[in-house]
């Protein structure tokens, strides 16, 4: 099986052109080719397939196999690979995910290589019922909440996955290891939760960690970057329509949560390495494989 390595500001995937091939059991098959030592090593396993309703359509698995609705890091490295791969020559591109229609723009330079994508998220979604959380409130802002004895203001946005968004002084000596997965299982969040710990700086900058359901700790997180963004807007540390930059540990993104309600992410896409994974190696390992549905 052929496969391409690709990450958007650290967030790294193995993306697999599913016009070529045929990737069977795809939630096994991301936790081996995710795993750094038995496998290739990566946050997990994208196909890239035919669409009826776009022109390319996208399926992502978390590394212990559970499927993610959406990933906004690998929407730009999906424009980047389909423009540069020859699958299409349009500069705008939609891309059908598990949450729907997103739109992509992509910037290619003078040697026609696309460094740069802005992808459309769509509207941020506030209704806890919607995200999900499980409360009644009309929307779930700097709600006090106990996580492991500790009590935290999180404020919960979707956007197209679900994230719960902490600002706090200092995020750098945040032993995420072991706070993480109490987020992430908490009774609060009926299909686990991705969570982003941030760092005002100021309107326009903030800093963020972020521990993915699914992957653990990553370096980068775009549809958390966007429901961060989101958060600040609506806890008065940040601005409507003007451009907010998110510090991750991977690089930097560009974010503007606007006046509609939409959300735009702009930032980089960058290729690692293309290859080949031996298909008996994938077979055998499979029957040792358990994921997380």
């Amino acid at each position: 099986m052929k496969f391409t390595k690709m990450h958007g500001i650290g967030n790294d995937y193995i993306y697999v052109n599913c016009f070529e091939e045929n990737v069977i059991d795809p939630e096994k098959v991301s936790v081996i080719l995710s795993d750094v030592r038995k496998g290739i090593g990566s946050d997990g396993l994208v196909l890239i397939m035919p669409s009826d309703k776009a022109d390319f359509r996208m399926r992502i698995f978390n590394a212990d196999g559970s499927e993610a609705m959406m990933c906004g890091n690998a929407t730009r490295c999906i424009g980047k690979y389909v423009y540069e791969k020859g699958l299409t020559d349009k500069t705008d591109v939609t891309l059908e995910t598990n949450s729907g229609i997103k739109y992509l723009r992509l910037f290619p330079n003078e040697n026609n290589l696309v460094e740069l994508v802005r992808v459309d998220m769509g509207k941020a979604i506030l209704e806890p019922a919607k995200i999900p959380v499980n409360s009644d409130a009309e929307r779930f802002i700097s709600v006090p909440t106990e996580v492991d004895g500790k009590t935290y203001d999180i404020t919960c946005v979707s956007m197209g996955n679900p994230h719960a968004v902490v600002f706090m002084d200092s995020i750098e000596a945040l032993d995420l290891e072991k706070i993480g997965p109490c987020f992430e299982n908490h009774s609060l969040f009926p299909n686990r939760i991705n969570t982003e710990f941030i760092r005002v700086i100021d309107e326009h900058n903030l800093d963020m960690r972020v521990w993915e359901r699914g992957s653990g700790e990553t370096f980068a997180c775009g549809t958390g970057a966007c429901a961060s963004a989101v958060a600040a807007v609506l806890n008065g540390y940040c601005k409507r329509d003007e451009e907010i930059l998110i510090h991750l540990r991977g690089g930097d993104l560009r974010i503007t949560y606007q006046s509609d309600e939409t959300v735009l992410m702009t930032g980089p896409a960058a290729f690692i390495c293309d290859g080949t994974v031996d298909d008996k190696y994938i077979e055998d390992a499979k029957e040792n494989v358990v994921c997380r549905s």
